[in-house]
C-alpha cells in the first residue's frame, strides 16, 4: 500500500511538472515596436508623412509672410488713411491670422488621418504575421515585450526572427 501511495505521488509530481513545463512553452514574446520599425513599409509611410508635413509647413510659412508683409504695409500707410480704413485693415489682418490658425489646425487633422491611413495596414500586416508564426509554432499567447508594455521578464521564445522571416525582412 505504501509503495502504491509513493508511486501515485511520484506520478502526480511528474505529471504536474510536465504540465508546468508545457504551460511555460505556450507563451512567447516579441518587441512589436522594433518589428514595425524594421518593416520597409513603415519607412516609406514615414517618408510620405514627412513630405506632407513639409508641404503644409511651407504653405503656412508663405501665408505668415503674406500677413507680415501686409501688416507692415498697412503700418507704413496708417498715417495717410482714415480711422475707419485703419480699423478695417486691422480686422483684415486679424481675419488672415485666424484663417492661418484654422488652416494649421486642419493640416494637423489631415496629418493625423493620413498617419492612421498609412500605419493601419502596416500594423495589421505585422499582427497577422505574429499570429501566423505564433500559431504555427504552437503558442497560445504572444506577449508584446516592447518597452513600457508591462512585460517584466522576457526569457521565453522570442518570435522576432521568425516573424521577420515571414514578412520577408
Amino acid at each position: 500500500m505504501k509503495k502504491i501511495k509513493s508511486l501515485f505521488i511520484a506520478i502526480l509530481l511528474f505529471v504536474g511538472a510536465t504540465g508546468f513545463v508545457n504551460a511555460q512553452s505556450l507563451v512567447a514574446h516579441i518587441d512589436t515596436q522594433a518589428l514595425i520599425e524594421a518593416m520597409p513599409e513603415m519607412k516609406a509611410a514615414q517618408n510620405q508623412l514627412e513630405k506632407l508635413q513639409k508641404t503644409y509647413d511651407t504653405e503656412i510659412k508663405t501665408l505668415m509672410k503674406e500677413v507680415e508683409t501686409k501688416a507692415q504695409q498697412y503700418g507704413n500707410e496708417q498715417e495717410s488713411k482714415t480711422e475707419e480704413e485703419n480699423v478695417k485693415r486691422v480686422q483684415e489682418i486679424q481675419s488672415m491670422q485666424s484663417n492661418i490658425a484654422d488652416y494649421r489646425e486642419q493640416a494637423l487633422k489631415d496629418l493625423q488621418n493620413k498617419e492612421i491611413d498609412l500605419f493601419q495596414p502596416i500594423l495589421e500586416k505585422a499582427r497577422n504575421a505574429i499570429q501566423k508564426v505564433g500559431r504555427s509554432q504552437g503558442f497560445e499567447y504572444v506577449l508584446d515585450s516592447a518597452s513600457g508594455n508591462g512585460v517584466l521578464l522576457a526569457e521565453g521564445k522570442d518570435l522576432m526572427v521568425d516573424v521577420k522571416k515571414e514578412l520577408g525582412i
